[in-house]
């Protein structure tokens, strides 16, 4: 996955109501109008998080019949999760080379 997958996942968690909606998609796939009944915004905004959610390869569209039902794509966080694990292996690395800097400047003084 690339930076790029992974800045368009985080540009779209950066919104609350959007964090919410992947939480209710983790009970299964649901339809819009059951998604805005647990939200504080209206079917249309839901709607509107819902395609911001689709863009970023978070969710997925599907229909049966009628309805249209959304679910969480599989290896939608995989983007995340890969740069989370880079940034922390990163950080992990910094700081083990530091520990080593200040316990050899401690042997030799």
């Amino acid at each position: 996955m690339s930076n790029q997958s992974a800045d368009a996942a985080f540009d779209a968690l950066g919104e609350p109501v959007r964090r919410r909606i992947l939480e209710l998609l983790r009970d299964g796939p649901t339809p819009v109008g059951k998604l805005a009944e647990r939200l504080p915004v209206g079917r249309p905004a839901v709607s509107k998080h819902l395609r911001v959610l689709s863009g970023a390869g978070l969710i997925e569209h599907r229909s049966a019949g009628t309805r249209n039902l959304y679910a969480l794509a599989p290896g939608g966080l995989a983007a995340v999760q890969q740069w989370l694990a880079r940034t922390w292996d990163e950080v992990l690395d910094a700081y083990a080379a530091e520990v080593a800097r200040v316990t050899e400047s401690e042997v030799d003084p």
